[in-house]
Parts: C-alpha cells; structure tokens; sequence
C-alpha cells in the first residue's frame, strides 16, 4: 500500500479508543467476558508482503454460547481466517513504515460484535532488486537510502564490462487511494525515480484519465523529483479507478525510459446512505391470509462498494401502525427486502391499512457503523367475502293494487360488513317459494343494496288476495372458503292485495258474424255483452256506440244487442274485404268508473243487386264494314257467381239498330260490336246493348255506347277531315274556321310591321349636338338656403330648344318682374320641334337668355330668403356699417338702364320721393 495505508492508520485512530472503551466495559461485568486477548496487536513485517502471507494470529475468547463467531477487516489487503489468522489477500508492499488496519469479530446470532487493532510495522528496508550492484558502491549506498515510498521501475544492472543489459519492467502494484480524504492537499502518492538520473537530468510526467484528460489535474507529479501527488479528495462513486502511464525523459525530451502503467484504485469510503427506490410503497394482501403469505418487495440501493460491508444493505422493519392484533403482523427479508406476513388475524373489518416504517442500513446491518435509511410501506387488507349478507328483519310486508305493474312493493334491507359496492357486498336476491306464476322480482338498489320487491306480472285481486314470499339473500361474489350462510340469509315477505274497479271487457273480441247483405232495418244481428272482471262488486254495465262508420248498427244499452239501423250494402265505400266494422263501448257504474271496448265485424254474403254496366260508354268505327269493330265487355258491382258470363244483345227497338249493327259474342265477358250495312255515313250514333249477368235472378242493363262512324284510310284509321265531319261540321263551316284563322293571322302581321317602321323612325330623330355635350335637359341642384318651394318651380321648357323666339321678343313694354309669381294666364311657349335647329348652340344660348329676361315666371322668384341664424357667439364681424344711407343725394334712376332685372330696384329706389 501507499500513503492510502497512512491514512488509514489515521482514520483508525478513534477506533481504538472505541475498542477500548467497550473492554473496559467488558471487565466490570462480573460473569463470562468474551472478546479479544489484547486491545492491539503488533507484528513486525517485511515492507514487500506477498498473497496469502501469514502475518500473526489474533485470539478471541469466548464465553459458551459464542460458537459461530466471524471475522473480518476493514482494510481490503488482508482476511482474517475463522481461527484468528491473518494473512495478506493479495501482494501488499507496505511504503510507510507501518499500516494499522481493525480486526473486528461478531456474533451472527446475537449480533453483537468486538474489535482489535492491529499495527504491522516494517523490519527492514525493502530493496527493489535483491542483486547488489558491482562497481557502484555510491549508487547502491544510494539505493539503500531510499525512502520506503519510492519506486525504481526503471532500475538496470550491468555486466562487468560495462555494457547494460535490458531487462523486463517490473510491474508496479496498483496504488490505493482512501476517498474523501481531507487533505491536506496536494497530497504525495509516491514517488518514481529512474536509475538514470544520476547521470542525466530527468523530467518526469504523468498523462491519462485524470491527469492530461478529463477529469484534469486530478494527479500531479513534479518533474524534477518525480513526486506524484493527488489534488484533491477522490470519490469513488464518480470514479473508482485511473490508469495513467509514467514518462521519463531528458532535458532535450528525448525518451530516456519506457513509459510505465501506473493504476490507482480509490478505496470505497461508508459515505453514502442507502436510498430507497420510492419514498413510500403501497402493497396489498387479502384479510385471513396465513402467516408467510407475500405482501410486497421494497428496494433500497447503496451507491458505495458492493462488494464491500460498505454498500451491502440489510433490511429491518422499525415500527408498525396500528399494533392490533399483534405487534408484529409482518416480517421482512433482511437481504431482499421481501414483506410477507408473519401472524395471522388480519381482518378488514377491523383493520383496514397497516403503515410499516422500513430501514435499510448498510454495512451489513451494522446499527453501529452502518448508516440507514427509511421507507413507509402502506399495507392495504383487501377484503374477502367472509361476512354472509343478513337481513335486518326476519318478515317485510307490503301491499299491491291490483292489475298494476312495475310497482315497487316492499324494501328489504340487508347488514354486510364486506367492502360496500364490491362484488363481496352487493346482494343478490331471489325468490325461494310463494311466488309460483312470477308476479314479483327482486331487484338491488345500486346504491343502498336494498332489495326492491317489483311487480312484472299484475296480479288479480279476485284470483289472489295475497301473496306470502320466502326470500333469500346473497352476494356477487362467492363467499370465502370455510364460510357458511347465515339463517338471517332468508326472510318471508307477506304481500297484500287491494281490490280496484276494473273495466268491463268482450269476452269475444273481435267478434264476428256473417250475414247476407240488404237485410232490412230493425234486423236483430247479435248480442254483443261485456263481463265485468268485479265479481265482488254490485255494478251494472251499459253499453253504446263508439265507432259506427255508415251508422248501420244499434245497439241496446242494457243487454248489448245489436240490430240494423239501415240497409246494408256490401257495395258501400264502408266495406273492406266484405267486411263491416263497428267498436262499442261497455262501461260500469263504479268509482271512478271504467269502460272497456268491443269490436264487431261483420262479413256481408252478396247478392245480385247490381245490374252490370257495359264497357266503354264511347267507341270509333269506319263507316264502312269488314275495316275495324268494337270489343265491348260489361262491369258488375257484385262478385262471383252474381257476375259473368255476361249476355250482349241489340234491342228490337227500334229496329235501325239491328238493321245497322250486329253483336258477335267472344267469350262469357266479351263481345264484338261492328256494321251490319255495307257504308254508314258518318256521324255520332247512339247504340243501345242489352247486357244481363249470371245472377239468381239475373239482372240486365241497357246502356249506350255512342259510336263515331268516320271515314278511314287504308289502315283502318280515321281520317281529319272525316273525323270533323264525324262530329257534325259541315264543309262550309269548316271552310270559314279557315277564312276566319287566315284573316288573324294577316292582321298580327300588318301589326308588327307598323310597330318596326315606327321603331325605325324614332332612331332616325337625332339631337343638334352630341348626346354626350346636351345640357338641355339636365338640372343640376345645389344645396341652397332660403327660397321655399317656390323658388324650386322651374319651367323647364326654357330648357328646351324652340322653333322661333319671334313672340317672345315682340311683347309689349312693361313690367317684366313682380314680387310675386303672377296670377293671370301664364304664357304658353312653343312645343319642342320634331326636327333639330339647324343653328348655332351659341344662338341658341343667347335666345333662351333673353326669354328668360323678360318672362316674368323665370326663376328665382323676388323672395324673402331665411338664413340659418347664427346665435349670439357668432364670430363674425358687425355688418352695420353697411346701412343704407339716409340721405336723398343718392340718384337710383340709372337702375332703369341695367334691365328688367333690376326694374323692381328702380321702382322702390328711384320713384321713392315721387310717392
């Protein structure tokens, strides 16, 4: 070992006094003392040790009962056998002068233990090479002052000639470094030297993990001496060993040795707790189980050594809630950590979770040395069906009312100490005896698992007044084995029934009777009576109708008998499948009273009453023979045997008939009806047949058939002309249908020609100017204050272009403006020209200028304007200096000249004084 084996004998220091201690306390006791022969041990060693290299023998005395007493170190270099011996576990080169490591012995029963020091101390200097070396007396004089910490991998001897002969390099033992050291640091490992560096200088250097790699500078080495250091305190748990190489070379950095492998191993520390997978673990185990059953496994892990006391966890449970019905309910594996049950008496009525606080502790266990850990294990005890459900009474009643379902009649209410709304609490009932017919079911409530007692069948209070029902009761799952029923498993329920009004019904229904129809009114039918169900109740029953399609039926309200109203006819619309239908109505006088309702169908026996029709009622034929012929048959309202064969015959009046037409027959339902004559002119004939069925008696029926005679083509086939003639025109009326249709249609012709010319001349009217340029007929308006409707009547034929303005510049002098918009006949202007003034648009301008001038009606009108006032805050200036003066210097008479525009100006002004 290295400088690790130091410190080791420092951490083993406080050790002693402990051991101390504990014999000190050993020897007041007055009875058997058992531990070690001496508190330390110490042998004198050599500083190279090889394996298995017995050291010294340490003695345990024991008392009786100390038979299985062990052994072991703390220091992994050496063992200790089970007789006392210690001996070296691997080669061991000791570089200080002596290493103290503690033997410690226990008890594996009782647990106890004891401890000794042992100190080994180096005898003499180990030499590297055992050869001393000839010729060289300084350097073997060197060699042997040496420090016990360094290495000389590199030492070559040589021959008498002075030639140097290679040898193999030594292989160095790995160097052994303590974690968590507390310095002081840099902290010297060893040193290397080479053989060389008397005669040459030598620098050293180290690379690798932890020295020129990450991480760096965890190792150091100074160049000249060759000391290599550690920078800091190791962690095995980061890093448990480095491999780095020693180089040797000269001041040039030539290679003066080969580089050596150098491994350092970081010895394990107790620096870490054990830690728990889960802080808390939750497992489950059914309530009776035996004792040893598995419950769960807890795991806690040791960051330290596993192969060392310092990360081998032993497991103990500490305390257990609650303590009932044992303190010690369950047990745990020291090694695995597996929970299993210890007692028995678990029982989930009682308890229902059990809180285990587990400890995990290193170093095997050892409460002393070790460090622990807890964890929580929360036990739940599952319940198993070991209580049978029990009925909280022995009898239930209940009551029912008759001919109702889907009643609850009775709860029952059963105790079950198993986990509510599990399969081992949720009741199951049945019905054992009472109930042989099924009227009643049991059904849970999901919620309070009480039995509701159904009705699913109803039930008649004149057939059973009451019901007395044996009822057991059980649970979903199966009980538990070794569990019997209890007798409070079964229960009787007496069950009564209430009498109510029950509705009269048809014992018969529907009810059918047949019956020829026609059957004269006032016939008795048949006697439709209800039976009232009461038969403990004094009830008369009345009876009348409540569905009577034809009204055909009565019925008498007393004894339900049912007679004819009218005749009836199989034929009607009211008859499906020769069958009537009619629903009567059969009520009680209870309370509240009840009705019940019967239906009658009648099946209607025909007889010949209806005479057949004959088919079809309109027919064409040629009016000559041999060309074509009718197919007649003939319909019947009643059926078979009242209907075909059918019988077609001509009658003798009057006697054209025959004379013209023939009848041949086909079959039972048809027959042919053609010409007898050779030509027949066309026309509308009215053809009477005699048609008679096969009844008993048979009827007969005369029906027209009106044929058309026409003239036919080559096929047989009614031309147009000659159908039109059929139907009674003659050719002069034919031909003026045609004239009239000719003489339309010439008319709308000559009116859409007119209406195109006309057309035609309004695109031909063209405008002066460009359509684009006329402003004619456009008003632009402005949004002006004042004026009033009246300054908006505008004449807009001014706007207009006219033919001459001769009248209106020839009008009379006068007064062309007036205040007011005069009262007599306004002017009337010329209408628009059809054709455009040839003239200038600039004539045109002027001309209308000097109408409006000098009419009167021209707008604006001489008005009084009203302007939005302004309020007191206007901004604007004062207008007063535009006042009117007063004085009468001013002459206005030039207002004559400017026009009839300012005529009304010159009027007030200029003939002011005069008035």
């Amino acid at each position: 070992m290295t400088i690790g084996s130091g410190m080791l004998l420092l951490l083993l220091l406080p050790f002693c006094g402990s051991a101390g201690a504990h014999n000190g306390d050993l020897t007041v006791r007055p009875t058997c003392k058992p531990g070690f022969s001496e508190e330390e041990y110490t042998a004198l060693v050599s500083q190279n040790i090889m394996e298995g290299q017995k050291l010294l023998k340490v003695k345990f005395s024991g008392c009786p009962g100390n038979n299985g007493i062990q052994y072991e170190t703390n220091n992994l270099d050496f063992k200790v056998r089970t007789d006392g011996t210690i001996y070296a576990a691997h080669q061991v080169q000791i570089p200080l002068k002596q290493t103290v490591f503690m033997v410690i012995a226990w008890d594996h029963q009782t647990l106890e233990r004891w401890e000794t020091v042992v100190r080994l101390l180096v005898g003499e200097k180990s030499q590297h090479n055992g050869h001393k070396q000839k010729g060289k007396k300084n350097a073997s004089t060197d060699l042997a002052q040496q420090p016990s910490d360094t290495l000389l991998p590199w030492r070559q001897p040589q021959n008498s000639n002075g030639l140097r002969r290679q040898k193999r390099d030594w292989v160095i033992p790995p160097i052994n470094v303590p974690e968590n050291s507390r310095g002081p640091f840099p902290q010297q490992l060893v040193r290397i030297r080479s053989d060389k560096d008397s005669d040459i200088h030598i620098r050293y250097s180290i690379t690798g993990v932890g020295a020129d790699q990450p991480p760096m500078e965890v190792f150091s080495i100074d160049p000249v001496s060759g000391r290599m250091y550690v920078t800091r305190p190791m962690d095995r748990e980061e890093r448990a060993s480095y491999h780095l190489r020693a180089h040797a070379v000269d001041m040039n950095g030539n290679k003066v040795e080969n580089p050596i492998d150098l491994y350092i191993y970081v010895i394990d520390m107790n620096d870490n707790r054990p830690e728990f997978i889960n802080q808390v673990y939750n497992g489950s185990v059914d309530e009776g189980s035996k004792p040893g059953t598995y419950v769960m496994t807890v795991t806690a892990n040791d960051a330290d050594d596993s192969t060392t006391a310092n990360g081998m966890v032993r497991y103990r449970i500490v305390t257990q809630t609650p303590q009932s019905p044992s303190q010690n309910m369950f047990t745990i594996n020291s090694e695995t950590g597996d929970i299993v049950t210890v007692a028995a008496g678990l029982d989930r009525e009682k308890v229902q979770q059990y809180t285990v606080i587990v400890q995990a502790t290193d170093m095997e266990g050892n409460l002393n040395y070790g460090l622990s850990n807890t964890a929580t294990a929360i036990i739940t005890v599952t319940d198993v069906n070991d209580n049978p459900p029990e009925f909280t009474a022995s009898t239930y009643s209940g009551e029912v009312p008759e001919n109702r379902v889907e009643v609850v009649v009775a709860n029952l209410t059963v105790m079950d100490r198993d986990q509510p709304h599990s399969p081992n609490w949720n009741a199951v009932y049945r019905i054992i005896s009472g109930d042989p017919s099924g009227h009643f079911t049991i059904r849970t409530d999901p919620v309070t698992n009480e039995g509701m007692v159904t009705v699913v069948k109803a039930v008649d209070y004149e057939m059973n007044r009451a019901f007395m029902l044996t009822v057991m009761v059980s649970n979903q799952a199966p009980l538990a084995s070794g569990i019997q029923m209890s007798f409070q498993s079964t229960a009787g329920v007496t069950i009564s029934v209430t009498d109510i009004n029950e509705a009269p019904y048809f014992p018969t229904n529907h009810k059918l009777i047949r019956l020829e129809e026609g059957v004269p009114t006032g016939t008795a039918l048949t006697t439709f009576s209800a039976v009232d169900p009461d038969r403990f109740m004094q009830q008369a029953v009345r009876y009348s109708k409540l569905s009577d399609p034809a009204n055909w039926l009565n019925i008498n309200a007393t004894n339900g008998q049912i007679t004819t109203a009218a005749v009836l006819d199989r034929e009607s619309v009211y008859i499906k499948n020769n069958v009537y239908e009619a629903t009567f109505l059969a009520a009680d006088n209870g309370i509240p009273p009840a009705s019940g309702t019967g239906t009658l169908q009648i099946y209607l026996i025909d007889i010949n009453d209806n005479a057949p029709e004959l088919l079809p009622k309109e027919a064409q034929i040629c009016e000559k023979p041999n060309l074509n012929v009718i197919n007649i048959t003939a319909a019947d309202a009643d059926i078979d045997p009242n209907v075909g064969p059918f019988v077609f015959e001509l009658p003798s009046v009057p006697s054209a008939v025959r004379k013209n037409w023939t009848i041949t027959r086909l079959n039972g339902d048809y027959a042919q009806l053609s010409l007898r004559i050779t030509y027949l002119e066309a026309g509308m004939y009215d053809v009477p047949i005699v048609v008679t069925d096969s009844g008993n008696p048979p009827l007969y029926n005369t029906s027209i058939i009106k044929v058309k005679v026409c003239p036919c083509d080559e096929n047989g086939d009614c031309t147009t002309i000659g159908a039109v003639a059929a139907a009674g025109l003659g050719t002069g009326a034919i031909m003026a249908i045609l004239i009239c249709i000719i003489i339309l249609l010439t008319m709308v012709l000559l009116f859409v020609v007119w209406m195109k010319r006309r057309e035609k001349e309004r695109h031909t009217k063209q405008l002066l100017i460009d359509p684009e340029d006329d402003v004619r007929d456009n008003i632009l308006k402005y949004d002006e204050e004042g004026g009033g409707e009246e300054d908006q009547d505008y004449d807009l034929s001014q706007l207009q272009q006219p033919e001459t303005m001769d009248h209106v510049l020839n009008k009379a002098p006068g007064v062309r403006r007036v205040d007011e918009r005069p009262i007599g006949a306004e002017p009337q202007y010329p209408i628009r020209p059809v054709i455009p003034h040839p003239g200038d648009i600039g004539d045109f301008i002027n001309e209308g200028l000097r109408a409006a001038d000098n009419d009167p009606t021209a707008p604006p009108y001489d008005s009084l304007l009203v302007f939005d006032y302004e309020g007191s805050g206007s901004t604007a200036g004062s207008v007063s200096s535009l006042n009117s003066s007063s004085s009468g210097d001013q002459d206005y008479d030039y207002l004559n000249d400017w026009g009839p525009r300012f005529k009304k100006l010159a009027d007030m002004y200029g003939g002011g004084e005069e008035d």
